[in-house]
């Protein structure tokens, strides 16, 4: 009864996410194209008198479908909003050139990506001729160059921005827009945008210039987010949406996207629904079975693969595989997965219960591919459609299988490790702690060149721990810790091969 309960309240959390998101798409005109081999998204609001265009430029490791809240919201004001995939982004099948190391052949790149999708914006009949542009994180610099290399950009919305390409005068008139919650170093240099333009301290939410000659700008703090939310924010679509009405001189209402809950509310049914769905999969053995190991012997296993792994791969090269930072993400998960395993090997033999065990082998295999079906689907479609690229496509397919060989030794050995009959509690998150401290020496060896995952161990932390709670419940109505981990090691290696930049050889 209580899985049934918890089925019914799953279910209803999905219909109240599911609810405001397709309500935010009414009342306005959504179609896909490409311009050349780039793939765009249209918004329009479904009056169709002319109005301003906004090119919405994403993020690096991002996609069209990670801006979405600024152009419902924006289509829904009356502007004719344009998503898009950067070279090496998304569905983008053209590789992004420079990668990491060359940054002015890649900032050339991302440029020449953005001009022919003002060009087009420009001979669209909904549009009335005039254009701005809204770029994310990385995407800042290319607005920002484009628009200053281009006058007629009536105005400029930098989200989280860390260009050096501003002046006094130029771009015109430019809203800054931040997460509270980013780092201090970084929103310095936003303030020192906007002071340009100040005559002393730069107050959040105050206007400096003048719209009329280009030369307003704005900085905005967004409360309660950082780097990623700031794009779901209530306040930076608001702040968007303001500046624009103020700069074409329009009057809009206040209403916007706030996608954010509505996606948290769908993502958390999603999460509870695998508990009770849990107990339909096929008891695999007929006790639990793990290497779970008491904490004295626990700790070592624990630690000397987190500090030995970055330490190992400090001298190899990497930049082989065309996936930005994949080799080395390979290697990791790879190298810390066998330095696991040889440890588990080391102090055998394992715990009681795992002697002797009988594991049904074709009940395992329909159980693992169960559970990696809706680690992988129930979340990654929903993900794809409303968050992110997050499907691989084209040639990221056999990246994906490229990184399963590093994830698989990871997860099979992790959750060895930490699940059996007298596995210590704590014993999971305090080895996906270790991966992370791990990851964060090897950036601090290396910060030039592997300085993205940095950017990237909060989405890693929030995947440890939903994964974590597939593979626990996986393990609990299944007795064998290889199913979650299977199931993990594809869900993982799946995210890292749609997501992450494919850069040229």
């Amino acid at each position: 009864m209580r899985h049934i309960a918890l089925a019914l309240a799953a279910l209803l959390l999905i219909a109240a996410g599911l609810w405001p998101l397709g309500q935010d798409l009414s009342g306005i005109t959504i179609r896909s194209l490409h311009v050349g081999a780039t793939p765009v998204t249209v918004f329009e609001p479904a009056t169709r008198r002319p109005a301003p265009a906004v090119v919405i430029a994403h993020g690096f490791a991002g996609s069209r479908q990670l801006m979405q809240s600024f152009a419902v919201t924006l289509a829904h004001h009356g502007y004719v909003a344009l998503t898009f995939d950067f070279p090496g982004h998304g569905r983008n099948p053209t590789p992004l050139q420079g990668g990491l190391a060359d940054p002015e052949r890649r900032s050339e790149t991302l440029s020449e990506a953005l001009a022919p999708i003002v060009d087009f914006a420009r001979t669209l009949p909904e549009v009335d001729g005039r254009v701005a542009l809204l770029g994310h994180s990385m995407a800042t610099d290319v607005v920002v160059r484009y628009a200053r290399a281009h006058p007629d950009i009536a105005a400029t919305v930098a989200v989280s921005p860390f260009s050096d390409q501003v002046t006094a005068t130029s771009p015109r008139n430019l809203l800054v827009i931040y997460g509270v919650s980013e780092p201090d170093h970084l929103r310095a240099v936003g303030e020192g945008m906007v002071a340009m333009a100040a005559a002393g301290a730069v107050v959040p939410g105050e206007t400096y210039g003048r719209f009329a000659d280009g030369s307003a700008r704005r900085f905005v703090l967004a409360p309660g987010v950082e780097h990623t939310g700031v794009v779901f924010s209530g306040a930076s679509l608001a702040a968007a949406v303001d500046w624009l009405d103020r700069t074409f001189d329009r009057s809009s209402g206040d209403a916007v996207a706030t996608r954010g809950l509505a996606l948290g509310l769908l993502f958390l049914g999603i999460l509870l629904l695998a508990r009770p769905l849990a107990e339909l999969l096929p008891r695999v053995a007929p006790a639990p079975v793990g290497g779970g190991r008491p904490w004295r012997q626990l700790l070592p296993l624990a630690l000397a693969p987190a500090v030995l792994t970055p330490l190992i791969l400090a001298r190899l090269p990497h930049g082989t595989m065309p996936l930005l930072l994949g080799d080395y993400l390979v290697l990791h998960f790879g190298l810390y997965g066998l330095l696991t395993a040889l440890g588990l090997w080391l102090v055998r033999p394992p715990t009681r219960g795992a002697r002797g065990a009988r594991i049904a082998w074709g009940r395992f295999v329909i159980a693992a591919a169960a559970v990696a079906a809706y680690v992988t689907l129930a979340i990654g479609l929903p993900l794809d459609r409303l968050v992110t690229s997050y499907v691989p496509t084209g040639g990221r397919v056999p990246l994906a299988f490229v990184m399963l060989a590093g994830t698989l030794l990871f997860f099979l050995a992790d959750e060895w490790l930490t699940r059996g009959p007298t596995a210590p509690r704590g014993a999971y998150p305090l080895t996906k702690a270790c991966f992370l401290l791990s990851l964060t020496i090897a950036i601090l060896l290396n910060l030039r060149e592997l300085f993205f995952l940095a950017i990237i161990m909060p989405v890693m932390l929030i995947f440890f721990v939903v994964y974590g709670l597939f593979s626990r419940w996986a393990y609990r109505c299944t007795n064998v810790p290889l199913v979650g981990g299977l199931a993990n090691a594809i869900a993982f290696a799946w995210g890292i091969a749609a997501t992450f930049p494919v850069i040229a050889q």
